[in-house]
């Protein structure tokens, strides 16, 4: 899955005002962004309800956020591929386990845990 990161970068660098960006319109020549290419680091402006309450933070600023953003999502893999293997497991069939054979419940979150385990 590609994510984009940009919005959610913009809430967490101004967190009191999570809605204080919007996009350019015009480029600095005058001349008009298209739609698709206006969510772009570039193009970002403060909400004209917020101009002179916050400051736009630097592009390098958003881009470090951003790049900071990626990792997580990228050291984090191991848990979604983990949580995969018990929703195939199924909650039922987990809580049936626990109760009859809490051994083999643990035998089988183990198995889980070693194929997918923690980075360090």
């Amino acid at each position: 899955m590609i994510r984009d990161y940009l919005q959610d970068a913009l809430k967490i660098l101004l967190p009191e005002t999570p809605n204080w960006y919007s996009w350019a319109e015009t480029d600095s020549d005058g001349n008009k962004i298209p739609n698709d290419q206006r969510m772009q680091t570039k193009y970002v402006i403060v909400e004209k309800s917020h101009i002179g309450k916050v400051t736009r933070p630097s592009d390098k600023q958003i881009n470090d956020k951003i790049a900071e953003l990626e990792k997580q999502y990228a050291d984090n893999e191991y848990q979604r591929k983990r949580l995969e293997e018990y929703d195939a497991i199924g909650l039922g069939e987990q809580l049936d386990m626990i109760y009859h054979d809490i051994d083999g419940w643990k035998a089988k979150i183990k198995a889980v845990k070693d194929k997918y385990p923690k980075p360090k």
